[in-house]
């Protein structure tokens, strides 16, 4: 019975234009973000410069494209954005969007950011979700996929995803180096002390104190306070008051604003209609009644239950996830650390004796040799690259050792590593 009652909330009908309005702000940050890429010069600065790329285990075949490719692609993104915001031949420009974007993010781990992975998982769920339903292009064209209402699922999977961002950026959080030494907040916001008004106790260590639990609090509770109706209006101050903060304090780009667009899921219908001050549609009248394959209902338990999994799966590794970083990525691991290092590659050739040092600056741009000093893989990944090179020169048994001295949160190791 529990889960025939489970399935039948799931397919209860509500208004389709709260997910109208997170499709719009959804598409037009991403047309913004897009566009933004393009005229900074990112396309050449991050894809058409380097020389090497760090690819994703599995992903190797994500490769950069020729010049006109690579811009025709983020062109190509921007446009799928606009037609998301549009609502205008949506499932296709929720599919090409997802897949360009997607593409663009997988070429380098050196340029991976949880925003980023983010709007890869909602533009994949929007494929699925019927967010075009009113205040769209194709509602318009075609009667026929106008609806005032949409099942309940597909907004409760929007908000799923929302609170698992949260939540387990708060669980991240739950560390030694966060809760008792207060780093990285320290050295951050000692770094900041021309901060308007209150910036002169950023040196004290009291407030970074209060920024490292006050961030855990918020992290871990504003899902739920988003979900309660009574306290949804004061929790989306917060979430405001929190991401302008962040913004203004870090240079972290299209993260706050994404969350503070994304997180407009939470209100209803009749929130919206409670400011709109009758400028919204009334509340429709016969709800249709919503069926869903058994299929479905196992994609999602599936989809998840890997959300779940993935930010939990670090403590399967031994040793702090800050250092081996095993699991650390698409696990929500917010601005937890402040982490940098230094490596260089010595290489030597039995047959010949023959000795050389490498600094990766030789091949890599600034931006990718500060990712790959500190990030194991990412040493390992270039070492393989560094033998493959040295192989086309005639040694084929070169030796290589990477020396690394790397740092979190002010405590620093130098560690060996020999290249597999």
């Amino acid at each position: 019975m529990a889960t025939k009652g489970l399935a039948a909330r799931l397919l209860e009908p509500t208004e389709a234009f709260p997910l109208a309005i997170f499709r719009i702000a959804f598409g037009v940050l991403m047309l913004g973000s897009q566009l933004r890429f393009l005229l900074r010069g990112w396309v050449e600065d991050l894809y058409l410069t380097p020389s090497f790329h760090f690819t994703y285990d599995g992903f190797e075949w994500v490769q950069v494209l020729p010049a006109g490719w690579m811009y025709a692609l983020v062109i190509g993104c921007a446009v799928m954005a606009l037609g998301i915001a549009l609502g205008w031949f949506y499932r296709i420009c929720c599919v090409g969007f997802f897949l360009s974007f997607t593409y663009l993010e997988l070429i380098d781990k050196a340029w991976y950011l949880n925003h980023y992975y983010f709007v890869s998982l909602v533009a994949f769920l929007l494929i699925f979700v019927p967010a075009h339903r009113v205040w769209s292009v194709d509602a318009w064209r075609k009667k026929a996929a106008a609806s005032p209402f949409v099942p309940a699922w597909s907004v409760w999977l929007l908000q799923f995803q929302l609170g698992v961002v949260y939540f387990f950026a708060g669980v991240a959080k739950i560390k030694y180096d966060w809760l008792i030494l207060g780093e990285p907040m320290k050295t951050w916001l000692s770094a900041r002390t021309d901060f308007p008004l209150i910036g002169l106790w950023f040196d004290e260590p009291w407030m970074a104190y209060i920024f490292s639990w006050g961030g855990l609090i918020y992290d871990l509770s504003i899902p739920f306070f988003l979900l309660w109706s009574k306290t949804r209006p004061f929790a989306y101050l917060a979430v405001v008051g929190f991401h302008l903060m962040t913004w203004l304090l870090f240079p972290i780009g299209m993260f706050p604003w994404i969350m503070m667009a994304s997180t407009l899921i939470f209100f209803t219908a009749d929130d919206w209609r409670k400011w709109g001050k009758n400028r919204l549609p009334e509340k429709p009248h016969t709800p249709p009644v919503f069926q869903a394959k058994k299929v479905w209902g196992l994609f999602l338990a599936l989809y998840l239950g890997i959300q779940i999994f993935l930010p939990l799966r670090h403590f399967l590794y031994q040793g702090s996830v800050l250092w081996n970083e095993k699991g650390l990525r698409f696990a929500w691991h917010v601005m937890v650390m402040e982490k940098n290092g230094m490596t260089a590659y010595f290489l030597s050739d039995p047959a010949t004796g023959k000795n050389w040092t490498i600094y990766p600056d030789a091949y890599l741009i600034p931006a990718q040799e500060r990712q790959m000093a500190f990030q194991p893989d990412m040493i390992q990944q270039f070492g393989r690259f560094l033998r493959a090179e040295w192989k086309k020169k005639g040694y084929e048994e070169v030796r290589i050792r990477a020396e690394n001295r790397v740092c979190v949160n002010k405590q620093c190791r130098d560690v060996e590593w020999e290249i597999e």
